[in-house]
Parts: C-alpha cells; structure tokens; sequence
C-alpha cells in the first residue's frame, strides 16, 4: 500500500476514538436482498445479498458501516464494505456551527474496501434539518482511489419515516454522484432507495422488522460507459 494511502487508512481507523466508549446511539441491522435485473460486468443477473449494519452517534460525532455479501452467477461470492466515521466540528469547537437549514459541519471519511481493492474518502459532511426528515446529510469527498484515477464525490442520505393509518413506513437510502476521470472512468450516480412497512410493530412494541423493496437507479456502474442499472429488489431487514 502506498504511503498516502496508508496515512489516509489511519487516519480513516483512528477518527473513531474520538469519542467515548459508550455511544450516544448505537443501531445494529441485517438485511436480505434478491434481485433479478442486477447490471453486472458481464450481463444482467440474479443475485441475493446479505448486508450487515452498524450506525452509532458519538459524543464528537457519528460513524456509519456496512458489510455485503453477494452471490451470483456471474461474480460468485463477494464481500464490499464502507466504514464511515465523521467529527463534528460543532463538538469540537464547542462552537454551534449551524445557520439556515445547516445544523452542523463536519469532517468526513470513509475506506471503501472490496475485492482487490481500497478507496479512501476524506471532505467536508453537513447535516440538514428538512421538513419530515429523520435525517439528512451532504457529504463532499475527494477520492483516494486504489485502481482509478482520483475523483469527487457528493452523497446525500436521507430517511422520511411516516405513517398510513397505524401502520409505520420508512423511506430511506443515499444518492453518490461522482467525477469522471477521461476515458478510464465515466461520472457515475448511483441512487439506491429503500422503501418499507414496519411489520415488526404487530409482533411486539419497539420491534422493527421491515418487509419492502429497493430500488436502485446506477449509471455508468463501476465507471464502466452505458452500463444502467434499473433494478428492485425483494427486501427483509431487522433491527436489533
């Protein structure tokens, strides 16, 4: 590994120490997906995922993190994770760095890891007070990129929870924008929505277990020129 990249992976791997050990919050998840129309290097394909989670507020920030584990014709069994911690300058200052619709600053990271290769992301995060939103957050990432050229990045996530009735919904996902580095790497967005019915409320109170689906809209995936993917997937998540 490259020295820069391995300062970037320190500096990814320590940013979580800022905290205390006992977080604020702390949520775990696991997920299961299955999808039919999924635009893979080869050709469109079936393949299932299951996708472990873990978000947590600290006392000086947050950290967000994911595993997948996909299986398909094409690829086989494959692992990809992100690990996403930010420090809120806000905390740090001790200074309330909010004005409008910003609520807070932070600096923020994420080592992206899969197979054969890491990218390393660093920038500027702002999370948003939106009307009806649980959440909601801009993040603006230059790329360390282990097999590309280096680019930008801009990701926006975002989570509505409401109710029909007496039933509870939760609509939530991200929306990644990146740069296009010439003819090696074309822009890509990816836009992966899920949208889900808490049937977990009619098991026991405080339990959620969602039924739904997710949507994911991906142009130029993986970088890759008029690869789209328009794909829905079958989805079962719980909270732990």
């Amino acid at each position: 590994m490259k020295f820069t990249q391995s300062v970037i992976a320190g500096a990814l791997l320590s940013s979580a120490s800022w905290a205390q050990a006992q977080p604020v919050w702390q949520d775990f998840s696991v997920t299961g997906l299955y999808g039919e129309n999924y635009e893979l290097i080869a050709r469109e394909d079936q393949q299932t995922t299951v996708t472990l989670e873990y978000a947590a507020k600290l006392n000086y920030g947050d950290v967000f993190a994911f595993l997948d584990r996909t299986d398909n014709d094409v690829s086989g069994k494959e692992s990809y994770f992100e690990v996403s911690p930010r420090l809120s300058l806000s905390e740090v200052s001790g200074q309330k760095l909010a004005i409008g619709p910003i609520k807070d600053v932070l600096i923020s990271t994420t080592w992206e890891s899969g197979e054969g290769f890491d990218n390393y992301l660093y920038g500027i995060g702002l999370d948003l007070a939106v009307p009806y939103f649980q959440y909601a957050s801009l993040n603006f990432y230059r790329a360390k990129n282990d097999s590309t050229k280096d680019d930008y990045q801009l990701t926006f996530t975002y989570g509505v929870p409401f109710k029909l009735a007496n039933e509870e919904f939760l609509v939530d996902g991200f929306l990644d924008w990146s740069t296009a580095e010439k003819n090696s790497h074309a822009s890509e967005l990816n836009w992966t929505t899920q949208y889900k019915w808490n049937l977990g409320q009619h098991i026991a109170p405080g339990t959620r277990l969602y039924l739904g689906v997710e949507h994911s809209l991906w142009n130029n995936k993986y970088g890759i020129a008029n690869a789209k993917e328009n794909n829905v997937s079958a989805l079962l998540k719980y909270h732990f």
